[in-house]
């Protein structure tokens, strides 16, 4: 890899780095050694791959697809049926303005399966369409629908009303 080429990669994995590490703790439902992980996995294929990239129209969706689909792989390895403790031994870094509200949903999301969680945080935290969500878990527009849908009713069914009593303050 040319200089220049090496100098555009390390500008592009500090201007994602934060973005992708915040999804990966939403995929990962806060567990943050893990979404440094999925971050540091799907930065190094992005190196490898980096020369290509100027064929990649976004290399920024690029990276998301590449980042969910780590998730979804690591889930499905026989070493990823480790469970998290209900409560994480480090401190966690919270929204100050509302940190149970952001605790509530971290653990709400947490209850979810993998896929289920993966459309969530792409449909609803990155704003993404049925389509880009479709494609970058390479499922059909319907399959993504029917996802949301269920997943949406079993929050709303394990956050009841205590949703409300967080989102009134």
């Amino acid at each position: 890899m040319r200089t220049s080429r090496a100098e555009e990669f390390k500008e592009f994995a500090a201007a994602r780095a934060s973005h992708l590490y915040r999804s990966a703790c939403l995929l990962t439902s806060g567990d943050v050694h893990l979404a440094e992980d999925l971050v540091q996995e799907t930065l190094s294929r992005m190196y490898v791959h980096w020369g290509r990239t100027r064929r990649i129209d976004n290399p920024a969706a690029y990276a998301q697809t590449v980042l969910v689909r780590i998730f979804l792989t690591h889930r499905r390895r026989r070493s990823a049926t480790e469970r998290p403790l209900a409560e994480l031994p480090e401190a966690t870094r919270a929204d100050p303005d509302d940190p149970a509200l952001r605790m509530t949903l971290l653990r709400a999301l947490a209850q979810l399966a993998p896929k289920d969680r993966a459309v969530v945080v792409l449909r609803y935290w990155e704003d993404r369409s049925i389509e880009e969500t479709a494609s970058t878990l390479q499922v059909s527009p319907a399959a993504v629908r029917t996802r949301c849908v269920r997943a949406l009713g079993r929050l709303r069914t394990q956050l009841g009303g205590s949703i409300a009593e967080f989102a009134a303050h």
